[in-house]
C-alpha cells in the first residue's frame, strides 16, 4: 500500500508528460572536404538540394516510425507499443534515425531553432503548456502534415493514446507555445 501511495505522490509532483530520464542532444552532421571558397555555384546548389532531399527523407522516416505507434495506449514514461507518452514518442521516432533528443518535453523545447507556424514543416516539433500551472512546457507533438495552412501532428494523449490531431482544434490552439525545427 505504501508503494502505491508513493507512486501516486510522485506522479502528482511530475509535471512533464515524459519521464525524468535524461539524454544529451547530438546529431551527426555530414562531413564535407570541399571548402566554401573552392566550391562552384553549381556544386553549392546541388549539395544544398541533396541536403534538403536528405532532410525530407529523414523527416519522412521519423514520421513513419511515429505512425507505427498510432493507437498505442498512453503510459507515463512509456517508449514501447505497450505504452507511450508524448516525449517518448518523439524520443523514439527521432532516435530511430540516430538523432538523440532529451527524454522530457520541456528539455526538448530547448533544442533546434524556433520556427513560425507559417513556416512549419513535417517533422517539426510543437510544444504546449497543458498543465494546471501553465508555467512550463509539458507536452510535445510532431508535425505530420501541413495542408492549406492547417497543421496536423502526432502525439500521445493521456485519454486517447497516440493519435493525430489538428492545431486548429481549440484546445491545442490555446495551449500551443511554439514550434521548433531540430532537423
Amino acid at each position: 500500500m505504501k508503494k502505491y501511495f508513493l507512486l501516486i505522490l510522485l506522479s502528482i509532483f511530475l509535471v512533464s508528460c515524459g519521464s525524468s530520464k535524461k539524454s544529451t542532444s547530438s546529431r551527426t552532421k555530414p562531413h564535407t572536404t570541399t571548402s566554401k571558397k573552392t566550391a562552384s555555384k553549381s556544386t553549392k546548389k546541388s549539395s544544398e538540394k541533396t541536403a534538403k532531399t536528405s532532410g525530407n527523407k529523414t523527416s519522412s522516416n521519423i514520421i513513419k516510425t511515429a505512425k507505427t505507434f498510432e493507437g498505442t495506449k498512453y503510459k507515463f514514461g512509456g517508449t514501447t507499443k505497450k505504452g507511450m507518452d508524448c516525449s517518448g514518442l518523439v524520443y523514439v521516432a527521432y532516435g530511430n534515425e540516430g538523432i538523440k533528443l532529451p527524454r522530457v518535453s520541456r528539455d526538448m523545447a530547448k533544442q533546434g531553432k524556433a520556427v513560425s507556424l507559417k513556416k512549419v514543416e513535417e517533422g517539426d516539433l510543437l510544444f504546449f503548456k497543458t498543465g494546471k500551472s501553465k508555467n512550463r512546457v509539458n507536452h510535445v507533438g510532431m508535425v505530420t502534415k501541413v495542408k492549406k495552412g492547417e497543421v496536423f501532428f502526432i502525439h500521445a494523449s493521456i485519454t486517447k493514446g497516440v493519435i493525430n490531431s489538428s492545431l486548429n482544434e481549440s484546445y491545442w490552439k490555446k495551449t500551443f507555445v511554439e514550434a521548433r525545427r531540430v532537423l
